[in-house]
């Protein structure tokens, strides 16, 4: 099997491609079976048997992705293979694996912290992301749309941050410290509002309404634009898709 037909099967997104897809199934399969003992404190003897499996295929998943990486990002040098490691999906293979690497050789023990620490294998599920087409158009979507999105995680900050100064000279005796206030702001922006932090005087809860209808707005806008984003990139894959099986209908009438 040459490379270009690995890169086909590991990577590439083909509904036609029957390997590919029973490569992506495992691939799901797997990144399930390694969360289940999540699930459960202490350790067991099958779930360490179970992340064996697991971060053993995630290592081999991850090194075929590296071997392929050419392909990938369409540049057959070594540049691709340099770059690689530092894609999105690559870190996220990488903070799967470390956690598990010292249940496999005790030459990784200096790693036994990162197992401590078992939420790290939760970042697991984001491996799972790239195997669902809707995720892949999400990701699309988020990219065309990362300057309008920054600039409204800009404002929402700046306005935490203003809000969290307001409040607190405002009312010093209610909020012990300015990570308090800034803690009070971002509740109160996302209009969650857990009520363990509040505003006593009229003027701080003045500040308050203002801040959570102003939050109203703010979390919305986000929304709308992914919402915009999604349909639109929805509608240009359609369009493409039609238009691939018109030249491909046209081609066989031409041969006929």
């Amino acid at each position: 099997m040459d490379r270009k037909r690995l890169f086909e099967i590991i990577e590439k997104d083909d509904d036609n491609d029957k390997l590919s897809l029973a490569y992506d199934i495992f691939m799901i399969v797997m990144i399930l079976i390694s969360l289940i003992p999540l699930a459960f404190k202490g350790e067991n003897p099958v779930f360490t048997i179970m992340d064996k499996m697991a971060v053993t295929v995630f290592i081999i998943d991850y090194l075929l992705r590296w071997f392929t990486a050419d392909y990938k990002f369409g540049d057959h040098s070594w540049k691709s293979f340099a770059r690689y490691p530092f894609s999105f999906f690559a870190i996220v293979d990488l903070i799967a694996i470390l956690p598990s690497l010292s249940i496999i050789s005790n030459s990784f023990r200096a790693l036994r912290i990162l197992r401590m620490v078992r939420a790290l294998r939760v970042v697991r599920v984001f491996k799972a992301l790239r195997y669902s087409r809707s995720f892949e158009i999400i990701g699309d979507v988020l990219h065309e749309s990362k300057r309008s999105l920054i600039a409204v995680g800009a404002l929402a900050i700046g306005y935490i941050l203003i809000s969290a100064l307001v409040i607190f000279n405002v009312e010093p005796e209610s909020f012990g410290n300015f990570f308090d206030a800034v803690y009070w702001a971002t509740v109160s922006l996302t209009t969650v509002g857990y009520g363990d932090i509040y505003p006593v005087t009229t003027i701080g809860r003045i500040i308050t309404m203002v801040s959570a209808m102003f939050g109203i707005a703010v979390v919305a806008l986000p929304a709308g634009i992914i919402t915009a984003g999604y349909v639109s990139e929805v509608r240009r894959r359609d369009e493409e898709k039609q238009a691939e099986k018109a030249r491909a209908a046209a081609q066989e009438n031409a041969e006929e």
